[in-house]
């Protein structure tokens, strides 16, 4: 049933040859919300594409502080995984289960393989890079040319589409970390949009309203 329900989904994708393969020979995982499928430092042994729920990508600077880099969503995978695998790199992201997610760990084995045999594998790898690269410069553009409460609602408009819904689950701590700065102006900023009326506050929850 689970193999039935995968194949529909990668379908549209990739060859049903290279679909095959992907059901034999690919792990499918279940993760759950805050597992860490990534981490720093650590050997990339596969390639995740996420079949459902939201992983979070992380890169994290020389004093610690951590940055968003991008999301991935159903039928996506991470460039960055690829490209440690291809070069037997130790990882310099981290890679977050956003909710309760579902991945085929793609061995690593096979991407070079994949790449010269199937041309939609090649096509998905390429596209794939160019999505994570065009993501990279928008948070790139963000953090040097955004102030922080503008990024700080782009940062939340995106939590909620990645949710589905306009209540989301977060502290102000999470926020700041994963925004790189403090937690006393995170607190500061939301209070400032509560007055202007785009959103309410409540513990360990923000829920963004019809003017935000």
């Amino acid at each position: 049933m689970l193999s039935e329900i995968l194949r529909e989904k990668l379908a549209p994708i990739f060859e049903k040859q290279l679909v095959d393969e992907i059901l034999k020979l690919a792990e499918i995982t279940q993760v759950k919300e805050g597992e860490v499928v990534m981490d720093y430092g650590k050997k990339v042994r596969f390639m995740p594409i996420v079949i459902s729920g939201t992983l979070r990508v992380m890169r994290k600077d020389e004093e610690g502080r951590e940055i968003i880099l991008y999301y991935l969503s159903s039928n996506e995978s991470c460039a960055m995984a690829y490209a440690c695998c291809m070069e037997s790199k130790l990882s310099e992201v981290k890679a977050i289960a956003e909710d309760n997610a579902e991945i085929i760990k793609i061995p690593h084995e096979k991407l070079d393989e994949w790449l010269m045999k199937y041309p939609s594998w090649k096509s998905y790898i390429f596209s794939s890079f160019t999505q994570r690269f065009n993501e990279l410069l928008r948070s790139l553009e963000s953090v040097a040319f955004k102030k922080l409460d503008e990024r700080l609602v782009n940062y939340l408009k995106d939590k909620a589409k990645v949710f589905g819904k306009s209540a989301i689950q977060l502290s102000h701590s999470q926020i700041a970390e994963e925004m790189g700065t403090s937690r006393v102006v995170i607190s500061r900023l939301l209070k400032q949009l509560e007055n202007e009326k785009k959103l309410i506050l409540y513990r360990n929850e923000i829920k963004l309203l019809s003017g935000f």
